[in-house]
């Protein structure tokens, strides 16, 4: 497989970044404040958006033509975390995250 462009290498890591964020943030800080942070909803949100991210980071590592289809699913799906996510107290960093890598799925799936 060909080394990958900056521009795809970018989108790689925000990918990575991201779901080290949500699943870090499911995991510790929304299991351990409870309420609306574990309503089925976004909690399920949060770890379809940690699953997408890695899978995204997977097709483009892999070089798969497919990228771009999973790039544009991520963005949609990191887009409505970061909505969910921003409603709640404390998860700044995750809605950040979902914000910086639905922009570089964008570009990636342009």
């Amino acid at each position: 497989m060909p080394t990958p462009t900056p521009e795809m290498q970018a989108c790689i890591d925000s990918c990575q970044a991201c779901h080290a964020t949500c699943l870090g943030m499911a995991m510790t800080h929304c299991l351990h404040i409870g309420g609306e942070h574990t309503e089925p909803v976004h909690f399920t949100l949060m770890m379809s958006c940690a699953t997408i991210c890695q899978t995204a980071a997977d097709f483009m590592l892999m070089g798969s033509p497919h990228h771009p289809h999973v790039c544009r699913e991520c963005a949609e799906i990191c887009e409505e975390c970061a909505e969910d996510c921003a409603r709640l107290d404390g998860m700044e960093a995750c809605v950040e995250a979902c914000r910086r890598c639905a922009e570089e799925c964008r570009r990636m799936a342009a």
